[in-house]
């Protein structure tokens, strides 16, 4: 598939997880990183977002041990956090 296709269909499924919150997260980390990443990178996202949101969370917010699967600089990145939009 070409990945620009990939890249859109991704970012709805990032930005509709079903909750602001999980979309926020997860949305947010999309639009910050995707453009820079490698074929392998979106891969790795791809494959995340069929986990379930109340999980990927827990994880990124250090709540839920990340399991090895998902360990390594993705998921380090994601738990940094300073890349959600926070409205005032």
């Amino acid at each position: 598939m070409d990945r620009d296709i990939r890249l859109k269909r991704l970012r709805f499924r990032a930005w509709h997880r079903g909750t602001k919150e999980a979309d926020l997260l997860i949305g947010g980390y999309f639009d910050t990183f995707s453009a820079e990443w490698s074929d392998d990178q979106i891969d790795w996202f791809e494959a995340l977002m069929d986990e379930e949101d109340v999980e990927i969370m827990g994880w990124a917010i250090g709540t839920i041990p990340v399991p090895g699967r998902w360990h390594g600089p993705m998921m380090e990145r994601m738990r940094v956090l300073d890349y959600i939009p926070i409205e005032k």
